[in-house]
């Protein structure tokens, strides 16, 4: 019923989203004399949005929308030592440690003998850095570093991987990118919350056979034995 497993990295298996408030709040805190916190984090999310055509998601485009938040906030007056220190916030994101979730090494050892896929979005440089550093690489038959989660992205994995959508199953944080896709796909998506998710992989969970919800990744294994007792 299930011939693959595919698994989304930040805030599914490794901490990611807390940097990202980290520096937010200390982002803001640089620019405190040009407006609220809140309306900095607002206007900053507002121009990250529009940017991620241009430079895609993660780090270095956070970096490069903070440096534009801060020119239009100061009506380009922002001194060169504030740019340094947006920068500075930037390559400390860049090197900052992976930290494991709870329960994902042993999901990882009751799924052992299943083909797993992991699947994450964002700059290549950094995400390979994270897997490496992670530890977990040698886990996944397969590690896949896209552009964006999109029907077509997976779908184009799934052909090269030789998987049919009705027998793949995806599991992450972002009901936007790890499971709606993969159920207008006709696969299996379960959605796997975290605490700390980026706003705009925020979507409406539809009521969907195929879409099932986790506490936590430790919780898998027993989903994947159900579906495939229920097969």
């Amino acid at each position: 019923m299930i011939d693959a497993i595919g698994l989304d990295a930040d805030d599914t298996l490794w901490e990611n989203e807390t940097f990202f408030r980290v520096t937010e709040a200390e982002f803001a805190a640089l620019l405190a004399e040009h407006g609220e916190a809140e309306a900095i984090a607002a206007r900053l999310f507002e121009i990250e949005r529009a940017n991620l055509e241009r430079y895609g998601y993660g780090i270095k485009g956070f970096m490069l929308s903070m440096v534009q938040t801060a020119i239009e906030l100061t009506d380009g007056a922002v001194d060169g030592r504030t740019i340094g220190r947006i920068l500075d916030l930037g390559q400390e994101m860049l090197s900052h440690s992976v930290d494991l979730l709870p329960g994902v090494e042993q999901a990882l050892d009751a799924l052992d003998g299943h083909r797993l896929i992991l699947i994450t979005k964002g700059d290549l440089m950094d995400q390979e850095r994270k897997i490496a550093a992670s530890g977990l690489a040698d886990r996944f038959a397969s590690v896949e570093i896209v552009a964006d989660k999109t029907p077509e992205s997976y779908a184009r994995v799934l052909h090269g991987q030789g998987v049919a959508p009705e027998r793949f199953l995806m599991a992450g944080n972002s009901m936007r990118s790890d499971v709606l896709p993969v159920l207008e796909l006709g696969g299996w998506g379960v959605f796997v919350p975290h605490e700390l998710t980026w706003a705009a992989e925020h979507a409406h969970a539809p009521d969907h056979p195929r879409l099932h919800q986790l506490g936590n990744l430790a919780e898998l294994p027993g989903l994947v034995r159900r579906l495939e007792e229920g097969a």
